[in-house]
């Protein structure tokens, strides 16, 4: 693989990664405080671009908060595709950038139809769940930017069964469905009890493919660290959803305490992360072990920067 390494882009695609996470934690903010639709109009607020701190008192400052993150996502992202169309000579990751922009826009009307439509038809679900598929987009840029992507790897030879590969995939896929069931619970569309049925599905998933990993490439430093990481990021995540739970009950009659806002928001945002993590592993797996039938050999570097 030979390609030109541009140390300015992967910053600012990680920068885009951190802003999308920042992004995260103001949605989780808005709603752990109950304040979705404290705003009633959209794309404005209150009619204008620039609401006064009187129009924001209460739930509208979060909501407001959300929706200027949100703008700065959809104009950092138009600004990394631009540059990746400009300077990568990547053909398909040209694309994948537009896709990326493309897939903020939507997730910008999916939020718009959530005030419009009141929080009917599951469209605060499905807002919440496709932010997940943004943040995915906007995570591979950055990896594929990389100089650790773009430079050739030693290949390791993968003799179980099924392929890393797989079990990468399946694990994201198990993580994604949990994400849906969190957001189907937070947003009261389902009961808890498919949510907790999740988690244990989650653990199931990633001890299998943690286990794979240790077994078929102990000796791989990167998918080592990979593996690592995921078992200490579920296990925090775990207990929080519990905490999170509980503080949710205590906080029936009250309303949102600032115990369930810390452990709801923190929650939210670390399932979001050990869902880029799972995606993260999955590359990881596709540029170091070969498919099927391949060779696997190492190579010479052949990465340039500018």
């Amino acid at each position: 693989m030979t390609t030109t390494y541009n140390p300015g882009i992967h910053r600012f695609a990680k920068f885009v990664v951190a802003w999308t996470v920042l992004l995260f934690i103001a949605g989780a903010l808005v709603t752990s405080n109950n304040a979705a639709l404290s705003v009633p109009d959209w794309p404005k607020s209150f009619g204008t671009w620039f609401p006064s701190l009187r129009q924001l008192a209460g739930g509208a400052f979060f909501e407001h908060s959300h929706r200027v993150i949100a703008g700065g996502l959809g104009i950092f992202t138009l600004v990394l595709a631009i540059l990746i169309w400009r300077k990568d000579e990547r053909r398909w990751l040209r694309w994948f950038g537009v896709i990326a922009v493309a897939g903020v826009a939507v997730q910008a009307v999916l939020g718009g139809e959530v005030v419009r439509q009141l929080l009917q038809y599951w469209l605060p679900v499905i807002h919440a769940c496709f932010a997940q598929v943004v943040f995915a987009a906007v995570l591979g840029i950055a990896v594929f930017t990389s100089e650790w992507w773009i430079s050739e790897r030693p290949q390791l030879a993968d003799r179980g069964t099924p392929s890393m590969q797989t079990l990468a995939m399946v694990n994201v896929v198990v993580i994604f469905c949990q994400v849906v069931l969190g957001a189907g619970f937070r947003h009261s569309e389902i009961p808890v009890w498919p949510h907790i049925v999740g988690a244990f599905a989650v653990m199931a998933s990633v001890t299998w493919t943690a286990v794979a990993l240790r077994k078929r490439f102990g000796t791989s430093a990167e998918l080592s660290r990979a593996r690592a990481l995921l078992h200490a990021m579920f296990g925090v995540q775990f207990v929080l959803g519990f905490g999170a739970y509980w503080a949710r009950l205590a906080s029936e009659k009250v309303g949102p305490t600032s115990l369930t806002v810390i452990m709801t928001v923190t929650h939210t945002v670390v399932g979001a992360l050990l869902f880029a993590l799972s995606i993260l592993i999955a590359l990881i797996c596709f540029r170091l072990v070969p498919r099927r039938g391949e060779m696997a050999a190492p190579a010479p570097n052949q990465v340039t920067a500018q």
